[in-house]
């Protein structure tokens, strides 16, 4: 036994074995002598039979430490499990050999191993770095044993034409190699570092204990030599051979994966799915390489080892079932109309010389349209010029286009072809962007100038497709293959059949086909993708035209990006107006006029935040504009809360128009509708008291067509840990939805996929609120942003709206400064004219704000005041409270306020 004075790792574990050895490394009768950490006698000592064991094997140069956590797990009564972690041969503890062990020996050792061990399975592999390699070649080679895999940051191919990643080539390179792996710690200390937090000292000290002195120190420049640069490598072969092996791998997998990895990219990630498409997947956003450092990674491998078996959280499929061909899935034309059967429809009617989209320029004229007619042609040139280029079914689309023509054609030929389209607008931010556009790994990207030099300087992954014509110099420097324009003209020369007319093959994809992943707008963490089928989209497309009476022939402003997708499949004609559409606060009413006016429009879609500019300029409207204005007859502002008094300025604006106000999410757009009336009725009844549960946040009315919402209780502290929805008056708690159109899937985020379905048949918003006597849903705020104050659970909405009520306050927020359960209630508020800088308020506004939460029936204890709330880029209305909470800390605590 080995000294196992190492934190987190008890001494029990730690063992010693001799094996006899069947490598070619090895003379024949060679014995040689492992360590590994392994739970097995605790576990039998206690009285516990294993559930199973998992065999895990580390990286370089890494040693057992790394899967402490999995053995401290494992002897749970409520789930043992044998835990073997091994210390390769020439690593760790295990013994130095003298010899060069390539993969294929590393692969053999580990199969000599389990045989000295006895271990008859069940086993699950858990395998990182390039121990992630030799798991699986063990794997493929034990498919009697084997019950499932787990894979941390590890690759099993390297693209051809692609470098090794730089830091592999620098640890490889001639006059480097030995020193900076064998005769320095120098690939230890790197490799240290790359963990997100920083190792406390005495893990670090852990990690470095079994390769102090040069002597110890082979096997890790050895490891380096054996990476397989190329196909000349002898070991590549054997690397080969286990990443061909893996299409045949029907065991479940899981892979957890950490992205900030300057080593294993979210490229090998997608090489890895494409070979286990049935792996469950998680991404932690802000990981990196160590991934089981910096992440609990015991918890979801235990949580999916128990849920083996059971049903996909995702896709209704069993874990360790074949995926279906698809020809066995329903195809949208038999009984789900595709997304853009109106569109169709319409270009082959009496109306197909009509206009059916436009974009408006600067001076406000239209600067570009097209017909139906032309519109299906487009998108049908487009959909064969795209297919010829290499894009197919299931092939991911980056679409980095500004709503419009140019979206509106390209959106829809991505889909027809099956693709999967990949939206992530500029509004996250280039840090939000570049991350999401890396997460969803796309095969193509498709975009402007700007987003092709984007990519170009940051990186992003896919093929890249300019919109225009661009000039060879540029192409060679952004890295452009070919454009839009010129697809479509090959597509239209080519002759292709529409899709109505095309082999069985060609034609719509199957419902349940992944149709798009649409990013949420990051104001609550990391932007999430979220999957979506072409049912679902389907699905919203008929829940929007049911709830709100859109039918084709509507004709429609869209101000917020994401109605202006929805055009086309609602069979409206649609506008965009001259606006930045990542920055809605942009939008001014003579653009929102002329936009109405170039198209007759009876509908607009706008968020609060371009509502409010929209007010603000209503002095540069003339004549022309506000009858232009004054035809509109149904309003949409969607993206955050609404409140009255603007709708009512709105109202004045547009005079015709019933103004709507749909809540939802990315997740499931929309969930309930309520227009001023109602939401003023609402208002009365909370004033008055007279139906039970009204008031305390914004009410957000009744549940569109085809949806259910319901909420489950709040917890004392703050959370929402039940899984019985209710309906009942007055009772707070996180809000639930099930309809046709919600979401899919979080796309590789099993986990939190995972937590959203917890509930059986529902999503969990995130989202704090309850229902009135009348079945109006309040919404009181999100479930991360609840106060935990002494004695009692606060949410923030009402509160905030009360002192938005104050003529000098334009935005306040209600947020908790200190530990879990004795929080104190701070209030900061953005003023009219704004704060010079951010910090307690004067004690005049104080004492207005803590009285107006007063009587909201919320104790304020301190009150800040900001220049500018930090809001979300995409809506400019949601603001960061988790920001403020941490800044909020600090001023009361006496800190220097600074920014938020």
């Amino acid at each position: 036994m080995v000294d196992a004075g190492w934190p987190g790792v008890d001494p029990e574990w730690s063992r010693e074995i001799g094996v006899p050895s069947s490598s070619a490394a090895d003379q024949p009768g060679t014995v040689r002598r492992w360590h590994l950490l392994d739970n097995g006698a605790q576990l039998s000592r206690r009285g516990l039979a294993p559930a199973g064991t998992l065999l895990c094997v580390h990286g370089n140069p890494t040693w057992s430490y790394l899967w402490r956590t999995l053995l401290a797990a494992g002897t749970d009564p409520a789930r043992p499990w044998r835990v073997v972690a091994v210390d390769q041969l020439d690593m760790g503890f295990s013994e130095r050999t003298g010899t060069f062990r390539r993969l294929a020996d590393r692969i053999n050792d580990l199969g000599d191993l389990t045989a000295a061990l006895g271990l008859a399975g069940p086993v699950v592999t858990v395998g990182h770095d390039w121990g992630g390699v030799i798991s699986l070649g063990w794997a493929l080679a034990h498919p009697q044993q084997l019950a499932g895999v787990v894979l941390t940051n590890t690759a099993v191919h390297q693209p051809a034409g692609s470098p090794i990643p730089p830091a592999l080539r620098l640890a490889l390179h001639p006059a480097v190699h030995r020193w900076g792996t064998t005769t320095s710690d120098a690939f230890l200390r790197v490799t240290h570092s790359l963990a997100h937090p920083p190792l406390p000292a005495a893990v670090r000290g852990a990690f470095m204990a079994p390769y102090r002195g040069a002597g110890r120190r082979a096997g890790v420049g050895n490891f380096v030599a054996d990476i397989p640069a190329d196909p000349s490598h002898p070991s590549f072969p054997a690397l080969n051979r286990v990443a061909e092996g893996l299409s045949g791998l029907t065991v479940p997998a899981l892979m957890l994966w950490g992205p900030r990895d300057p080593i294993f990219s979210d490229r090998y990630l997608k090489d890895l799915i494409g070979r286990l498409p049935h792996a469950k997947v998680h991404r932690f956003e802000g990981a990196g390489h160590l991934v089981a450092e910096d992440r609990d990674i015991a918890a979801p491998v235990f949580e999916w080892l128990a849920g083996h078996g059971r049903d996909s959280e995702t896709t209704g499929t069993r874990v360790d079932s074949q995926p279906q061909p698809a020809a066995a899935t329903p195809r949208p034309g038999t009984g789900v109309p595709p997304l853009w059967a109106p569109l169709t429809e319409l270009a082959a009617g009496a109306a197909g010389g009509e206009t059916a989209v436009a974009e408006m320029d600067a001076d406000g004229g239209v600067a570009r349209s097209l017909s139906w007619r032309e519109l299906e042609q487009d998108i049908t040139a487009l959909t064969a010029g795209l297919r010829a280029a290499g894009v197919s079914r299931h092939s991911r689309v980056s679409l980095m286009v500004p709503p419009g023509v140019d979206l509106t054609v390209v959106l829809y030929a991505c889909l027809r072809l099956g693709a999967v389209v990949v939206v992530a607008d500029a509004g996250l931010g280039t840090r939000g962007l570049s991350r999401a556009v890396k997460g969803a790994t796309p095969d193509f990207l498709i975009g402007i100038d700007k987003a092709l030099a984007a990519a170009a300087v940051l990186g992003w992954p896919g093929r890249r497709i300019s919109v225009r014509d661009l000039p060879a110099a540029r192409r060679r420097l952004l890295g452009v293959e070919t454009s839009l324009a010129a697809l479509t003209r090959s597509g239209a020369g080519a002759g292709q059949e529409p899709p109505s007319q095309a082999p069985d093959s060609d034609r719509a994809p199957a419902a349940d086909a992944p149709a798009a992943v649409l990013f949420t707008s990051g104001s609550t963490g990391p932007a999430k993708g979220v999957l979506y089928t072409h049912r679902q989209l389907a699905a919203m497309r008929d829940t929007v035209a049911a709830t709100l009476g859109i039918r084709p022939g509507a004709r429609l402003v869209a101000g917020f990006a994401p109605f202006a997708l929805l055009g086309p499949a609602l069979g409206a004609v649609s506008v965009t107006p001259a606006m930045d559409v990542t920055a809605p606060r942009t939008l001014t009413a003579p653009a929102l006029a002329a936009a109405a006016a170039a198209i007759d429009a009876t509908v607009v879609f706008a968020s609060p935040a371009a509502l409010r500019n929209v007010l603000a300029t209503k002095g540069g409207l003339d004549r022309a504009g506000h009858d232009a204005l004054g035809r509109v007859e149904l309003l949409l502002s969607a993206g955050a809360p609404v409140p009255e008094p603007l709708l009512a300025e709105v109202q004045r604006l547009l005079p015709r128009a019933s103004l709507h106000t749909p809540y939802g999410m990315t997740e499931a757009l929309p969930v309930t509708d309520i227009s001023l009336e109602q939401i003023r009725a609402a208002g009365a009844d909370a004033a008055a008291g007279t139906m039970a549960g009204a008031g305390n946040g914004v009410c957000v009315g009744l549940p569109v067509h085809g949806a259910r919402v319901a909420v489950v209780p709040l917890a004392a502290d703050g959370t929402a840990p039940g899984n019985d929805p209710v309906t009942d008056a007055g009772v707070t708690g996180e809000i639930l939805v099930s309809a046709p159109h919600v979401k899919d899937a979080y796309d590789r985020l099993w986990l939190t996929q995972r937590e959203s379905v917890r509930t059986p048949g529902w999503h969990r918003t995130g989202d704090v609120g309850h229902f009135d006597a009348g079945g109006r849903l309040w919404v009181e705020g999100r479930l991360a942003h609840v106060v935990t104050a002494p004695g009692t659970v606060v949410t923030p909405v009402g509160a905030e709206q009360a002192i938005e009520c104050l003529a000098d306050v334009v935005l306040a927020a209600v947020v908790g400064v200190g530990p879990a359960g004795t929080q104190a209630v701070v209030a900061v508020v953005e003023t009219v004219p704004p704060a010079r800088r951010a910090g307690p308020a004067a004690p005049q506004l104080a004492g207005r704000v803590r009285d107006a939460a007063r009587r909201a029936g919320i104790s304020v204890s301190a009150v800040l005041t900001v220049p500018a709330q930090p809001t979300d880029i995409r809506h400019n209305a949601k603001i960061d409270r988790t920001r403020l909470s941490r800044w909020a800390s600090t001023v009361v605590a006496g800190g220097r306020p600074g920014t938020p």
